[in-house]
């Protein structure tokens, strides 16, 4: 792991220490502009290996990941069961970097959270599967590795990958929807993340699209992912197989009877190999993504749509009726042009590739700052050695 090991810093490390200044609080000034730089920085940014993390409620995975969005080595672990306590979840993520260092050069952090993460992309202001609540993850990351840490939400960072590596190359105005067990997105426009005043844009999941509708744990009623997710499609399939549908008895054999052991990758499974139901299940959920889709184009009017999240591996089982959807319900329809609606192309690994992606942003300006010292210690042993040599003519 690259830890700036010249002698300039260790002296300059020692100064601050001595002033009281925890490293990443120092560190946060500089990393507060890196998001308005983000069009021109990554075309600039150094072809440096950097470390992304993507943290969610059952797993952490990182990887190492070059400038061309390439892993070069991936470690998973699941998320510690003691996960009321945010230390624990630190420890696992220093472990995984540490271990990853052994074997490779890093020169950054990229983090991807599972929650909403602060403007200024230093605090997990709440996330729904961690007992993160307005929790300093970056500066705590940064106080205890040698390197630079950049922290965003994990949507966002999904986003990056896939405008720059995958299915949103060469869009300028991009929105991303991820499909999981709720939803959540992003959006880009002209190569920059807009993540909102407060830092929390892009919680698409949380529209109302049906007044009074199915309660969400938000705590509203009628939000976009109680009609359009995995936990949707799981629900409408264990309600019918509950009610001993006589559609329902394909998979109802396929689990025994077990309807808790219903889940969505066997519902697509299902599907692909003909079941009734589970495709009229998917084209359901797909016919609301579509709804949304096209309330999301009203109000940002974007050039495409990415698909990503564990649901949209059903690929055209869902996105065919999203789009067909999305056609009936878009605002002025045959007067405008449509969107296009792509399914991501990086997997689940896209929101690790994106945090390792813009973490390197930050690689290059704490670069830049070591090497100044690098050069002022260098001027100063030359002049010290001036002296000595002239001293020593005397």
């Amino acid at each position: 792991m690259s830890t700036y090991r010249d002698l300039a810093l260790p002296r300059a490390l020692g100064s601050a220490r001595a002033a009281g200044a925890p490293i990443g609080s120092r560190r946060a000034t500089a990393l507060r502009t890196v998001g308005t730089r983000e069009r021109r920085s990554h075309l600039t940014a150094p072809r440096v290996p950097t470390v992304g993390i993507d943290i969610g409620g059952t797993k952490v995975m990182a990887g190492v990941v070059d400038a061309d969005g390439n892993i070069l080595e991936k470690v998973r672990t699941e998320t510690p069961d003691k996960s009321k306590s945010p230390r624990v979840v630190e420890d696992t993520i220093v472990e995984l970097v540490l271990d990853l260092s052994d074997r490779h050069d890093v020169h950054a952090v990229g983090i991807g959270a599972a929650g909403w993460v602060d403007a200024d992309r230093n605090r997990v202001l709440f996330a729904p599967h961690l007992s993160w609540r307005n929790e300093p993850l970056r500066d705590r990351i940064a106080g205890r590795l040698a390197v630079p840490v950049l922290v965003d939400n994990d949507a966002n960072t999904a986003a990056w990958a896939e405008w720059r590596f995958g299915a949103g190359r060469g869009e300028d105005h991009l929105v991303m929807i991820t499909l999981g067990t709720g939803i959540g997105g992003a959006i880009l426009e002209d190569g920059q993340v807009k993540r909102g005043k407060f830092g929390v844009a892009g919680e698409f999941g949380h529209m109302q699209v049906v007044p009074g509708g199915h309660r969400c744990p938000c705590g509203n009623r009628g939000c976009w992912e109680q009609y359009s997710s995995g936990n949707a499609l799981v629900r409408e399939a264990r309600e019918l197989a509950a009610a001993d549908s006589p559609v329902a008895y394909g998979i109802i054999e396929h689990v025994k009877g077990n309807i808790a052991e219903i889940t969505g990758p066997m519902i697509t499974e299902l599907a692909r190999e003909g079941d009734a139901m589970c495709i009229e299940l998917l084209q359901d959920i797909g016919q609301w993504l579509g709804v949304g889709i096209a309330n999301l184009a009203a109000a940002l009017d974007p050039s495409c749509f990415v698909i990503g999240g564990g649901v949209s591996a059903a690929d055209d089982l869902l996105i065919g009726p999203a789009r067909d959807a999305f056609r009936r319900q878009l605002t002025g329809r045959g007067y405008r042009p449509e969107a296009r609606i792509a399914r991501a192309q990086l997997g689940p690994e896209a929101g690790m590739v994106g945090a390792a992606d813009l973490a390197r942003l930050v690689a290059r300006r704490f670069r830049r700052a070591n090497r100044r010292r690098v050069e002022r210690y260098e001027r100063y042993e030359r002049y010290a050695e001036s002296r000595r040599e002239a001293q020593e003519t005397l």
